[in-house]
This record gives structure tokens, sequence and C-alpha cells, in this order.
């Protein structure tokens, strides 16, 4: 009979695909960044999500609905690709406002205050974005550098459809 082995933890594993360990590793911390952002963001669309109220309602709830579903699997992809290369990928809430570049929001904002943060959000999404695929140019890991690149572009059409709304 096969023993089942619940009790096991994840841990960092030997990876030889021609990335240096210490390389990994900094790519990872980086990559850590940018998903604990990436999760603090879609909670805060979520609360948008619920939220909203106004002339804009139906529009903002259905935009907002398409970019936390996106978040969502965007987040899991990345959370990913830190195992891929070796390591654990972060948990727990603390650990995500901890290592974010979004702040957590704390307070129910009006809608147009709302949209304005999720616009500046975006932003900061994606400036972290380019300094994760610079980092991961750097290493030579053109994966991680793809996956990154096309995650800038959600984020700035993000922001720019939110600033649109509020035109």
């Amino acid at each position: 009979m096969a023993q089942s082995n619940m009790q096991s933890v994840a841990k960092e594993v030997p990876v030889e695909t021609g990335v240096e360990r210490k390389d990994r590793r900094k790519l990872s911390e980086m990559l850590t960044r940018i998903v604990a952002s990436s999760h603090v963001l879609y909670g805060k669309v979520r609360g948008v999500h619920w939220n909203v109220v106004g002339p804009n309602f139906y529009s903002l709830h259905k935009m907002t609905e398409e970019q936390y579903e996106d978040l969502h699997t965007a987040n899991d992809d990345m959370a990913e690709r830190i195992r891929a290369i070796g390591f654990t990928a972060p948990t727990g809430l603390s650990t995500m406002i901890k290592n974010s570049v979004v702040t957590d929001e704390t307070e129910l904002l009006k809608t147009d205050e709302m949209v304005r943060e999720l616009i500046e959000d975006h932003e900061k999404m994606a400036k972290l974005l380019r300094e994760g695929v610079t980092e991961a140019d750097s290493v030579d890991d053109p994966k991680t550098a793809d996956m990154l690149t096309e995650r800038i572009g959600v984020h700035e059409e993000a922001a720019w459809m939110l600033r649109a709304t509020l035109s």
C-alpha cells in the first residue's frame, strides 16, 4: 500500500536549464514582487466590481470582472513560473501586501476615486513588469521575459480603458 506524502512542504529544487542559481533566485524575488502586487490588485479590482455605482455601473462592472478574471489566471501562471525556476511561490495575504507595489484598500471610496486608484495601480504594475523584463533579459530567461512583456500591454490597456470611463 502506497503511503501518502501529504506531509510534504514545497521547497527550493535544483534546476539545470542554463540559468545560474543566484540569477534564478534574484528573478524569483522579482517574480514574487510581481505576483504579490498582482494579487493585491486582484483584490482591489474585485472590490470595485462589487461596489461600483452610478451611470457607468454596467460598463465598469463588466470591465472589472474581465480584469479580475485575467489577473487570477496571470497570477497563477507567474506563481507557477517561480516554481518552474526552482523556488517557492509567495503565500498568505500578509506576504502579498508586504511585497506589493500596489497598496491594499482599507476603506470604501467613491466610484471615481476607486477608478482613479485602479488606473494608478495598473500603471504601477506596468512599471514593475518592465523591471521584471529587464531582470529576466539580464539572466537570459526569454520565457519569463516574454510572459512579463505580455502582461505590460494588459495593464496599459486596462489603465487606458478605465481612464476613458472617467472622460
